[in-house]
Formats: C-alpha cells, structure tokens, sequence
C-alpha cells in the first residue's frame, strides 16, 4: 500500500499533483476539510458533533478527526493506497498519523514537501486572486496564511526527516517537471518493497506444489524449510543428521536450526521481488521471528493464505503419498500422520487465529484438481502484487 503526505505552502500546486498522483496510482484522497464537509452534508455522528464545534465557533479536535480518517481509510478497502492533502498539520497530528497507520498494519511510505520561497507563493496566490476573485488572495491574508504554515509545519517536515521519510521536490520548477521528480521518489519507493506471502494449510493439502507454481508463474522466490532441510540431508551436513533423527521421531525441527537456514536465503536473495513461505512459521515463536528477519531485510508480511482441505481427504493424500517417491518420513505410518496433524492443529492454527488479528487471513479451498487450486491462489497473488504497485 502507497501512503503518500503531500505538504507545501498555499501555491504551490499541492492539487495539481494530487490530481497526478491519485489517478496514476490509484490512491484514496483524504483531505480533512473535505471529510469534514462530506461527514457534515451525510449527518453522521461525527458531522453533527464537528457541526455544532464549528457554529460555536470552536475547532475540531483531533478525536474527530482521527476517527473520521480510520472510517475512510477501513471503508475503502479496495484502495491501492491514501494521499493525505493537509494532514498532518501539528506534531502531535503527526504522531496520531503513525499510531493510526501502525493500528492499521499499514505505514506513510513518505512525506513529499513542495518547496517554494515565500515570494513565489505570494506572486502566484496574487494571480489567482486576479481571476478568481477569492477575497483571501490578498497580499496580507496571504503573508499571514504562510506564516502560519512555516509556524506549525516546521516541527512535523522535522518529525518525518527524523524517520527517514522526507522527500523534497522544488516547486519553482514546471508542473510536468515537479511531477516527474515525485514520480521518481515513488518508483524507487517501490522498488524497495518485497511482496512476501506466508502459505499455511495442514500437511496434504498442497502447499508444496501450489507455492513453487505461484513463486514461478509471479516471479517470487520459494522458500520452503522442508526443502531447506532436505538440502542439507542430501549433503550430510551435521544438520542434516540431526534433522534425519527428529524426521524419524516425528519431532519438528528446533528453531535455532530453521532460524540460520531462512536468515541465509534472505541474506543470499537479492534483486528479488519477494517470497513464499511454506512450512514456516508453524508456531508463535517462528511467527515472531518471522516478522523480525523480515524487519531485518526492511519488509513485512504481504499476505496471508490457507488452503483448507477436509481432513479425511488430508489423510487419504497423506496415506498415498507414502507410496510414491515424494513420500516424507511423517507419512511412513498412520500414526505419524496422526500426529503430525495434531501438531498442525494445536501449534500452527493459533497462530493463524493471531496473524488474524493484524492480517487479513484469506482461505482458499483447497479441494478440486491442481489448476483449480492454483487459479484461486494466483487471483489473490495478483491482487496483491497490483495492491502493492
């Protein structure tokens, strides 16, 4: 998701380049005093409370309109990202923005700032006074206007430089030319993000194949532990030995071993556009440090997906795979598969229940033939990957 901080003075073309940004990435306008005018006009809660601050002749408190900015942004989910024109305009309003992106398992991916001198913005509010016949386009309203600016934006362009997401871009220059250098922050904003999908379901009900066909057909990297580890089995590395041994006994593999095999292959992918994670995390714990190694790599979950498949059907694919060469060694006795079910059941579905607290959690069914399957999971791939551009 694109989550863009447009600033500048009065004049500096701050709607010209809204109207780009938002029709070329397909992102939601939020400006407060719209939001405001729009709650008002529908006589909501929220405009009815606004309606009667305003005729007192009071201001808006941040309450208000913090929670009519979380209505916006959660009631339009289709949204491939948010231009806040205006917002935030205080320092605590640029806390609030954070708290409310964080709230929201989002983030501002940048505040842009037009910088234009002030007697620019004099002449050019002086000439859109000449023509439209504003009465706030005078050389006084229009001085104190920047005043007020410079007063109360200083401290949050300050907040934002301190978390490495301001941007500047000369507002003096040409409006195709401005465009184009906010164009160029953006692509190389985006560059920087990795669309990485976590792939849970029970064992059986296809991850394995669907991962690797999805990572190929979207240009993502699989990452797979069992894959991982059977690498290391092949090339009798002591890991692998000691993996050979907690296969035998039906044990999960510990952390300390799964944690150096994943930190490598991050580490080691570069260029890429992203991952799919299959068999990883299967517990609270991994699920933890998942999102660290991600945090490491400046990334994040994208989305969340798991394949339901009936369990009898689990066991009757289990019980089959046992007798082909893709069999893994859970599947040599039904008590093996037994048991590797219930660990699915009693370690890995909490941790679906609280990725779903933060992540939307999408279920596929998991049933039909493979190009069925796989159709359903490349829709929400796709999705995803246009979301995410």
């Amino acid at each position: 998701m694109l989550n863009i901080a447009l600033f500048g003075p009065p004049g500096a073309g701050k709607g010209t380049q809204s109207e780009f940004l938002i029709k070329k990435y397909n992102l939601f306008y939020i400006s407060t005093g719209g939001l405001l005018r729009k709650e008002i006009a529908n006589g909501t809660r929220l405009g009815l409370e606004a309606q009667s601050i305003i005729a007192a002749g009071g201001l808006v408190s941040d309450e208000i309109i913090v929670q009519i900015i979380e209505n916006t942004i959660t009631g339009n989910p289709t949204a491939h990202g948010f231009l806040f024109d205006g917002f935030p305009r205080t320092y605590v309003q640029a806390y609030i923005l954070e708290g409310l992106m964080l709230k929201l398992n989002t983030s501002l991916t940048c505040l842009i700032s037009l910088d234009v001198p002030e007697e620019e913005s004099v002449c050019r509010l002086l000439r859109r006074g000449a023509t439209s016949g504003r009465s706030d386009d005078s050389d006084a309203v229009i001085r104190n206007r920047l005043r007020e600016y410079k007063q109360k934006t200083l401290p949050v362009l300050q907040f934002f430089k301190d978390r490495g997401l301001y941007r500047e871009v000369d507002g003096t220059l040409p409006i195709d030319a401005v465009g184009e250098r906010i164009d160029a922050f953006l692509t190389d904003e985006l560059r920087k993000r990795l669309f990485n999908v976590v792939l849970f379901g029970y064992p059986g009900s296809g991850r394995g194949s669907q991962g690797r066909a999805l990572a190929k057909t979207h240009g993502l990297e699989y990452v797979a532990t069992g894959t991982m580890l059977d690498e290391e089995i092949r090339r009798g590395t002591e890991i692998g030995k000691r993996v050979t041994a907690l296969y035998e006994s039906g044990e999960l593999v510990p952390d300390e071993i799964v944690v150096q095999l994943i930190e490598q292959r991050l580490a080691a992918s570069n260029g890429v556009k992203g991952f799919i994670f299959k068999g990883y995390p299967r517990t609270h714990v991994q699920s933890y440090i998942l999102d660290a190694l991600l945090k490491k790599h400046e990334s994040s979950i994208s989305r969340i997906i798991e394949l339901e498949v009936p369990m009898l059907e689990l066991i009757a694919r289990l019980d089959a795979r046992s007798k082909t060469p893709r069999s893994m060694p859970y599947d040599s006795s039904t008590a093996k598969i037994v048991r590797r079910l219930q660990d699915h059941e009693t370690k890995t579905l909490p941790v679906i229940a609280k990725y779903s607290q933060r992540h939307e959690v999408v279920r596929i069914d998991g049933t039909g033939t493979f190009d069925d399957v796989y159709s359903r999971l490349s829709a929400v791939v796709e999705d995803g990957l246009r979301r995410l551009r």
